[in-house]
């Protein structure tokens, strides 16, 4: 019986607080895998930015990665990992390249899901480096009323860049003016023009980490450190199971390891409404209640992917999930058979037995280690690096009497 190594590397921007949080767990776990006769161990490594041979090894069999939606450097230094080395990684780098919040709607409007509807508008604005951009406009551009695409869509709608993040320019639009004067303030940005779906009672975010998700209710209109609530058991348990089936059909569909999905309930059906962000909050400073969850998530689905030596799926394959689209079922029904398919690419059944033999301990060690002055000093070095001096210990002390809530409910 050898003693094997897996090693994880851990491709970080500006994260502070779960990576602390998930490097001390991972010492206090001190895990000990039994493999085919083997014993694995496991280290962790923060993965450095520097030049790279494209002959010699990442050296990591799974890589967290938080950097590719914008460095390029890595995003192609992990490409290349996974064609070269087998490297599996968190997200697939080709889907997150290329995928943007346009394709999702429509490839979900496809699978049956109910978007709402979306237009796609040309950009106000271009460079004057884009060759032969006037040429081309003068010749094929035509003029649009931005208000008869309103009456169409039904006012009020939202105006947002196709390629999203961070609610940057979204804009809710009442009339044909306001419409207009958020589309001239749009610049080179390529806009959607999307239904609202007014009238809703309940607003999800489901987070999707593997087969393991999470869903919390969000509250979009309050500052940032309040919008994910606190509540808890707050669904009914239909309609949990069927925000679980959405994500998963969502994530798995565009080979997104980790992922966040917006859905709002109107009448009693979920929209959702936005669903592309695989490279989701993970931040102490707006998950609070939440956090020890998602750090519990990185660590299960990373351990297990470093342990079996998942492999990458390199191709997408959205064919299986097109064959079901085709056919002439309720879309209930088609959800079902996408959460299958969902379930069979992220291995959920197989996860959920390795995690209940070898991290059956880790929600008690959790527990324990959130209670810690290590624990807290990942809150407060998160809380100092966004908030002005004057205000981090108030902030610090709010975030972790919200971690102690989550222990003193049990660590749901």
């Amino acid at each position: 019986m050898a003693e094997l190594t897996r090693r994880i590397g851990l491709s970080l921007g500006a994260d502070i607080c779960w990576p602390l949080c998930f490097e001390h767990l991972m010492k206090r776990l001190n895990l000990r895998v039994p493999h085919q006769g083997d014993t694995l161990r496991f280290e962790v490594e923060r993965v450095a930015i520097q030049p790279f041979n494209l002959k010699e090894p990442v050296g990591y069999d799974v890589v967290v990665d938080r950097l590719t939606h914008w460095m390029h450097s890595q995003r192609e230094w992990i490409k290349k990992g996974i064609v070269m080395d087998g490297l599996y990684v968190f997200n697939n780098p080709w889907s997150v390249q290329s995928n943007e919040k346009h394709t999702t709607y429509a490839a979900m409007t496809k699978l049956g899901m109910p978007i709402p509807e979306t237009w796609m508008l040309p950009a106000k604005q271009y460079s004057e480096d884009q060759v032969d951009a006037r040429v081309t406009l003068k010749r094929y551009a035509r003029l649009f009323d931005l208000g008869k695409i309103g009456e169409r869509l039904g006012w009020p709608f939202f105006l947002k860049p196709y390629d999203g993040g961070g609610w940057r320019n979204v804009t809710r639009v009442k009339t044909a003016k306001e419409a207009w004067a958020a589309y001239d303030e749009s610049g080179k940005s390529v806009m959607h023009a999307q239904a609202s779906v007014e009238g809703y009672d309940a607003f999800v975010r489901t987070i999707g980490f593997g087969p393991q998700t999470r869903h919390v209710s969000y509250a979009p209109d309050a500052p940032l450190h309040d919008r994910y609530t606190q509540k808890v058991d707050f669904l009914p348990k239909a309609e949990a199971e069927h925000l679980r089936k959405v994500t998963l059909t969502i994530n798995a569909f565009f080979g997104w390891d980790f992922n966040s999905c917006e859905a709002l309930r109107r009448n009693g059906t979920w929209h959702p409404i936005d669903f592309a962000n695989p490279c989701p909050d993970s931040q102490v400073t707006s998950l609070h209640f939440h956090f020890p969850w998602m750090v519990k998530s990185y660590l299960r689905w990373t351990v297990f992917c470093a342990a079996t030596k998942r492999p990458m799926r390199k191709t997408l394959d959205w064919e299986p999930f097109y064959q079901v689209a085709a056919l002439d079922l309720p879309y209930a029904e088609k959800l079902d058979r996408y959460a299958r398919l969902a379930d069979e690419r992220f291995e959920t059944a197989k996860f959920d037995e390795f995690c209940a033999t070898h991290l059956k301990h880790l929600d008690a060690e959790a527990s324990e280690f959130f209670a810690t002055s290590e624990a807290k000093e990942a809150v407060r070095q998160k809380v100092a690096a966004l908030f002005p001096a004057h205000e981090v210990e108030q902030f610090t002390e709010l975030f972790w009497k919200r971690i102690q809530a989550w222990r003193a409910a049990g660590c749901p």
